[in-house]
């Protein structure tokens, strides 16, 4: 703990909690907290990652009806311990321009875009921990040899746990949380 700069000590014996983020301006950029610990994503983002989430947050803003806004890269206060990093949400919150978090129940879709460094968590962790928190509906997004997979999930809410609804490949075509349609095919090219 000696060799450690000073902003990666907990500032407090039972270590982080989620307010405590925003304090971290010397933290790299996608810092998370997960269960009280602060998760870093430090391997270089491929070019595949980036791309989807730029198109897919494309898409949705195209889509998304009034009342609604697509944001990306932003934390969700899941709880005093939590505050993942979602690739991209969709929220019905009204919208700050110094936000730098939203609530679990403003919350109406999240979306993972799994990277090599990043798929425990977007596969368990994170799936299990949007769906205790409420959250209605989730996308993890996989890179297949043929292109983007969309994983997509709705709460069932009496037992609290994600559902699968679907997998698609070519294209996304759902009715919930709102119309969406968008041509998988198209969102990276080079494929």
């Amino acid at each position: 703990m000696a060799d450690l700069p000073d902003w990666m000590r907990p500032p407090r014996e039972e270590g982080w909690f989620a307010e405590d983020l925003d304090q971290l301006s010397e933290a790299p950029r996608h810092t998370e907290l997960i269960d009280g610990a602060l998760v870093f994503t430090m391997a270089p983002q491929r070019y595949w990652h980036g791309r989807i989430i730029d198109d897919l947050t494309a898409a949705l803003r195209n889509q998304t009806p009034s009342g609604m806004e697509v944001a990306r890269e932003m934390t969700i206060r899941l709880d005093a311990r939590n505050r993942p990093e979602a690739d991209i949400l969709v929220t019905s919150a009204s919208i700050d321009p110094d936000m730098t978090w939203f609530e679990p129940a403003d919350v109406l879709l999240v979306v993972e875009v799994v990277s090599p460094e990043s798929t425990f968590r977007d596969r368990t962790v994170k799936l299990r921990k949007y769906a205790a928190a409420g959250i209605p509906h989730h996308w993890r997004v996989e890179d297949e040899a043929t292109g983007p997979v969309v994983h997509v999930y709705e709460l069932d809410e009496p037992t609290g746990a994600y559902a699968p609804t679907g997998v698609f490949r070519d294209s996304l075509h759902l009715a919930v949380p709102f119309e969406i349609d968008i041509d998988l095919a198209k969102l990276v090219p080079g494929r």
